[in-house]
C-alpha cells in the first residue's frame, strides 16, 4: 500500500471517529474524473473541513492548484497539517472565514475558476450562486454536492419545521441552476446525489 493511500485512509478513520462529514466515496471519484478529462487546474472548494476532498482534487492533476474556503477553525487547522504531511501545501491556499463573505472578496479580486467544488453550508448554496458562476473560467464546472439533503427533497414528508428553510433553499438552487442555460447540468443520484454544471460559455455581467 502507498503512502498517499495509507494517509488518506487515516484522514477517513480520523472523520469517522470525530464525526466530520467528508465527501463519499462515489463522489469524490466523479470528481476525480472530471478533472482529469477535462484537465482542470485551478481549483475552488467551499468547505475544506479537513481536507480529504482537496488533497484527492489535488492529487488528481499534476500542476494543480486549490483554494479552499472553511469556517470551523479546528477542522481548517486539522486541513492546513494534512496538506503539509502529504506535501501539498504549496499547492494549496487555505481560507478561514465565511464562505458568503470570503466569495465576496475572491469575486472583487477578480480570480477566475475552472473546477468548483461546491460542499458548504446546504442552506447557502444558492446564495453563493451567482458569485460562483461569476469566478468560473470558460468551460469550467460546477460540482455541487450533497443536493438530495439526505431523501428530505424527494421524500416531502420527511421535511420537518426545522428543516424547512435548507430545503426549500436546495430545491431554489437545484432549480436554478438546472434551469441556467448557459451552463449544461445534471443532477446524479449517487450517493447523497450531486450536480454537475459545466459552463458553455463565459458570461458577462
Amino acid at each position: 500500500m502507498s503512502e498517499f493511500i495509507r494517509y488518506i485512509k487515516t484522514m477517513r478513520a480520523f472523520a469517522k471517529s470525530n464525526y466530520i462529514p467528508i465527501v463519499r466515496d462515489k463522489t469524490i471519484m466523479a470528481v476525480a474524473e472530471i478533472i482529469e478529462k477535462e484537465n482542470y487546474k485551478n481549483f475552488l472548494e467551499i468547505g475544506t473541513a479537513i481536507g480529504y476532498s482537496g488533497i484527492i482534487m489535488l492529487s488528481s492533476q499534476k500542476g494543480a492548484k486549490l483554494t479552499s474556503i472553511e469556517k470551523n477553525e479546528s477542522r481548517y487547522n486539522e486541513a492546513l497539517k494534512n496538506f503539509k504531511n502529504i506535501g501539498l501545501d504549496t499547492d494549496v491556499n487555505l481560507i478561514l472565514g465565511d464562505a458568503g463573505e470570503k466569495l465576496q472578496e475572491l469575486e472583487k479580486s477578480g480570480q477566475k475558476f475552472d473546477f468548483i467544488f461546491l460542499d458548504g453550508p446546504k442552506g447557502q448554496y444558492i446564495s453563493y450562486y451567482p458569485h460562483l458562476k461569476n469566478m468560473l473560467s470558460e468551460n469550467g464546472t460546477i460540482f455541487a454536492d450533497n443536493v438530495l439533503l439526505g431523501g428530505l427533497i424527494k421524500n416531502a414528508e420527511k421535511v420537518t419545521h426545522k428543516n424547512r428553510t435548507m430545503t426549500v433553499k436546495m430545491q431554489k438552487f437545484i432549480d436554478t441552476i438546472m434551469a441556467d442555460e448557459d451552463f449544461d447540468a445534471n443532477l446524479n443520484e449517487l450517493d447523497d446525489g450531486f450536480i454537475v454544471a459545466k459552463l458553455k460559455k463565459s458570461t458577462e455581467y
